[in-house]
Order: structure tokens, then sequence, then C-alpha cells
């Protein structure tokens, strides 16, 4: 009797727990379908970039125009009457993973190419109408567009794309990348960043994103896919000339609602009329929340930008921002002052400069590769880096929302890397590190260089870093950007100090106005909105800023210089009063 009462315990307790086993996995699988028909709403990034981020593809933006029509047919896959005669090689890596029912998406490639392919897979030629061979770079990449929208507007020329919505799903993106290296420019091709663009687009729009797997994509290319759309960190293999990437297709999925080039700001702040704003809540609502995200600056081999660092420091805690301040230096650095770098706000990190492999010994630039060493900050997923000559009016925080690389535009087609939103990467690092003796950076600097690297970048509005220059020196543009540099509330994001910065100067005038080279970066307004920060901070930390003998020395010798020059501004005849003068260093 009691073996039977056992028993039947025994029996209750297992129907209890297949009943709690059913639970959990009915659980699971509801779970599971909610990620499929939802993928995007676990993404580490905000997805409703579309909302506020102007498209430039034919499907989602209203402002596209063709540059020039092809005048001739130029499908990505060609007839049998255009044979080549030559097969293309299914890579060992495929063989191995995919099997006869894999779907695969193929891009660029002619037919006979895919022959072989066919027999061993699910082929879905990917056909599109190639770009023209008169549509340039400078297309995609102005040196200026109207960011205010006080005429039209900026938009961008088109780039043909294919009708995704045509395709099924696809298991695997296969496509061929045109290579011109060695020839001058050759990272700058848009047909070949047409082609970066729509295999990106096929994966992110026809391929798996689910938690078991996700659509791979591989490249056939002499050169390396651009990291700009492709991040090394996605790369899972290579094999001959062959690229293979498993993308985060969140990522992905930004990068492709952003504009195609700088023709169009990524971030567009302003409407009609510089005073009024777009709606930002939503940009700002999704970078509320402090993630593994950080600011950061570089100060090495010399103490000169000590006194910016530190004025830098106090202007971004002014704006509220709650991100960490990361300070990279060497040990040139005196421990006085990084004392007083952390106590306005940095924590520290030492670094080993980087040489400049071109660069002439001594020279300025001698270590500015030094700049790289932000790419090893990999316990941040995000880094908005900014020059220690530059001044933070207005919180900065929703450019964390933005990936690499985006920037404000410079000259021609590239960006000014004072202010750059960066993706921490060692693998990106080694790939600076592999290709310093390779690249020429135009400039001489690490501006030229990651230029060279990202020739595909996002348009942040100028406002965001603002350069203090004027150089068509008109009386318009002095009389705008002035008022711009003295707005209160501030109209600008920040302001970035070129020429001689205002702690190398007098408080009382602006310098660059004694040296006629110079003078185009010369505006007592903007020079009194920085002394305005400067005051605000501790004495302590003032102390910092102080002249030395030597800097006295040459700035009286910059005051004769432009008396005797007979400046009609007569910067040179104003009576100092700057205590700095005689309580020098």
């Amino acid at each position: 009797m009691v073996e039977g009462f056992g028993v039947q315990r025994m029996l209750k307790a297992k129907a209890w727990i297949i009943r709690i086993n059913l639970l959990f996995l009915a659980f699971f699988l509801l779970l599971y379908v909610a990620l499929l028909l939802h993928p995007s709403s676990f993404a580490p990034y905000s997805l409703n970039s579309v909302s506020f981020v102007s498209c430039s593809l034919r499907e989602c933006h209203p402002k596209m125009k063709v540059v020039l029509e092809e005048t001739e047919p130029s499908l990505a896959l060609k007839s049998k009457g255009n044979r080549n005669m030559t097969k293309l090689e299914i890579p060992m890596k495929l063989w191995k993973e995919m099997g006869k029912s894999t779907k695969i998406g193929m891009v660029n490639f002619d037919e006979d190419d895919i022959s072989e392919w066919e027999s061993s897979f699910e082929i879905i030629p990917i056909a599109f109408q190639k770009v023209s061979k008169y549509f340039e770079w400078k297309d995609l990449f102005p040196e200026w567009i109207d960011e205010e929208e006080d005429l039209d507007g900026a938009s961008c020329p088109e780039i043909p794309v294919p009708d995704y919505r045509s395709y099924q799903k696809v298991d695997l993106v296969v496509a061929k990348l045109p290579c011109r290296y060695p020839e001058a420019e050759w990272g700058r091709d848009v047909f070949r960043l047409q082609v970066h663009l729509i295999a990106a687009n096929v994966a992110a729009k026809k391929g798996k994103r689910d938690w078991f797997s996700r659509t791979k994509v591989a490249f056939l290319s002499k050169c390396r896919p651009m990291m700009e759309v492709f991040r090394c960190n996605d790369m899972i293999g290579r094999e001959g000339d062959w690229w293979f990437y498993e993308p985060e297709m969140n990522r992905l999925d930004q990068k492709i609602s952003l504009p195609i080039g700088s023709c169009q700001l990524a971030m567009p702040i302003w409407d009609r009329g510089v005073n009024k704003v777009y709606d930002l809540s939503k940009i700002q609502r999704a970078t509320k929340t402090v993630k593994r995200e950080a600011y950061a600056t570089v100060i090495h081999s010399s103490e000169a930008y000590v006194c910016g660092a530190i004025t830098l420091a106090q202007s971004l805690l002014q704006t509220g921002t709650k991100r960490d301040l990361i300070l990279l230096m060497d040990d040139s650095i005196s421990m006085s002052k990084r004392a007083a770098l952390a106590a306005a706000g940095w924590r520290i990190r030492m670094i080993t400069r980087i040489r400049n492999p071109r660069a002439e010994k001594d020279s300025y630039n001698e270590y500015n590769y030094s700049k790289f060493r932000l790419w090893q900050l990999t316990d941040y997923d995000k880094i908005i880096f900014i020059d220690s000559d530059i001044i933070v009016l207005r919180n900065l925080d929703l450019l964390f929302h933005f990936p690499q690389m985006s920037a404000v535009g410079n000259d021609n087609s590239i960006f000014n890397s004072g202010i750059m939103v960066i993706e921490p990467s060692n693998c990106t690092f080694r790939i600076f590190m592999e290709r310093r003796d390779e690249i020429i950076s135009y400039n001489g600097g690490d501006q030229g260089f990651l230029n060279e690297v990202f020739v595909w970048w996002h348009r942040l509005p100028r406002r965001t870093n603002f350069l203090k220059n004027f150089w068509s020196n008109t009386t318009l543009e002095k009389s705008v950007k002035n008022e711009m540099f003295g707005a209160d509330p501030p109209k600008l994001y920040s302001i970035h100090y070129l020429g001689l910065k205002p702690w190398l100067c007098y408080r009382d005038y602006d310098c660059n106005w004694n040296i006629d080279d110079q003078r185009v970066y010369a505006s007592d307004v903007a020079h009194k909105r920085w002394w305005k920060l400067h005051d605000a901070m501790d004495d302590n930390l003032q102390a910092f800023c102080k002249l030395t003998k030597r800097r006295r020395i040459e700035l009286d010798w910059d005051r004769k210089m432009a008396q005797k020059a007979g400046y009609e501004d007569q910067h040179w005849n104003i009576n100092i009063t700057d205590p700095r003068r005689i309580h020098l260093v």
C-alpha cells in the first residue's frame, strides 16, 4: 500500500515537471517568434534612424536625380554572348559550410562566372544598372552643400539600385568588387561603392538575422573591401582573393539608412533659416542612456596643449554630459600637469606615441599618428574624439547615435578630423599600423591618413565643429560668423580654434591679427568666448594657462612687426592689460 502511494507521488511529480518544461518551451518559442518578427527592437542601435536620417537610395529619398544617363546597357549579369571563357572557382570555405539548398545572391558577376555555382547552389542573380562612367566621386562628396537650406537644400545624385522587393530571401551574398589599385584615388570609385551598397542592402533586406544564423557576405577582390561598410570586426576569414564576413545586421541597417555621400547631411539639425531647429527628440532619447561611450582627446610630445585640454574638459562638463572623458597622453607630460588634467575631469591613460614614418625628425607632425591609439579604447563601443584646441558650447551626446566615420566636411571630398565619431577596434588599429608606410597623407598628418582609409564618410553639420576662419574674408562672412561665435544661447555646438591658440595670446585680443598669414583665423569675438570659459574655471586650473617668458617675447615681436606693416585694424596698438604679461610661468 505504501509502495502504491509512493508510485502515485512519483507519477504526479513527473507530470508537474513535464508541465513546467512545456511552459518554458512555449515561452521560448514565443520569444523566438517575436525576435523573427521584430529583430530590430532588440538592437543596440535604434533603427528608427530612417525617421530622422535622410536616405539617398531611390526607394526612400524624394530629391534624387540622375547625374548622367548611361548610354550603354550595363546590367550586372551579362548575356552569354559576352563570354569571358573563365570559370569562377568556388572557395573551399563555401563548399564546406553551404549545402545544395543554399540560396546565394550574386552581385556583379557574368553568367559564365556562375555556371559552376548553379550546379551546387540555388543562385539568385541580382541585376542592376552599372553607375555611369561620368559619375565622379566629387558628385557624392562636394566641398560645399546648402546645410542651412537657405536655397533649395542639399540633395544627392542617384546611384542605380535593384528593386530589392522582387528578390527572395538569401543565405549568402557574393559580390565581385572592382579594384583599380594602385591607380591614384583608386579607393574613390563610385562603381566600387555601388557594389558595396548593393551587397549591404541585399544582406540587410533579404538576409537572415535570428539567434541561430545570420546571412554571410563574401567578396571577390584583390583589394580589401571597404571597412566603412563592412567592418574588419565582422570579417570571419580569407581565402586568396576571397573575403568572408558575417555582418552585425543592426549596424548594417544604420549604415544603409544614411545618405550615400556628404552631398547630404547625416544629421539634418537645421531647418530653413538658421534659428529653427529640427525635432531631435528621437535622437536625444536614444542617446540619453549612458552606454559604453566616451569623449576623448590626445596630447603628446609637448605640453603646449595642456591648457587647451583642461578648458575642453571643463566645457564638456558644463554641457551636462555623463559620458567618461578619456585623455591619452605620453610621458612627455609632467606629473603636475597630469594632476591638473585629472582635476579638470579627464581619466588619464598613458600611451606610447606612434611615429609618422614620412615626417621629418623633430617636425610638428613627427608623432601625430599617436591618434591611432584611440582605436585601442576597446572597453568603449563608441568614441567622440575632440581636438584639444576646441571648446564645446552645446551638448554633443547626440553624436553617439551616428556611426564611424561621421565628421564635418573640410576641403574637397575630405573630412575634418577635429571632431569625429569612431568605433574602437583592435583590428582597425592593426590595419592602420600595417598601412602607415603605404598611405600618403595629403597634409602629412593623421587627418590625411584617415581620409585615405575612410573615403566613405557621413557629413555632420559644420556647426558641430565650427572652424574659426574667414577664407573669403568678406564683410558678410565676418558678420555672419562673428554673430554665431558670440550668440547666447549658443548656436554652435563647438568652436575649433585654428591658427594661434587663445591661451598663447594676450587675453586683450586675438593675436592672429598681428601675423600676415594668420589673419584669416583672427576673431576677437571667438577669442572672447574662449576667455569667458577660462575665467569660469577654478583658479588652480587657470594657473596652467599662463604665458612663458619666451612666449611674451614672441608676442611683443609680432606686435612690433604688425605696427611696421601698418595693419589698419591697429590691434598692435591696443593697450595690454592681461596680468599674465607680468605673472609669467
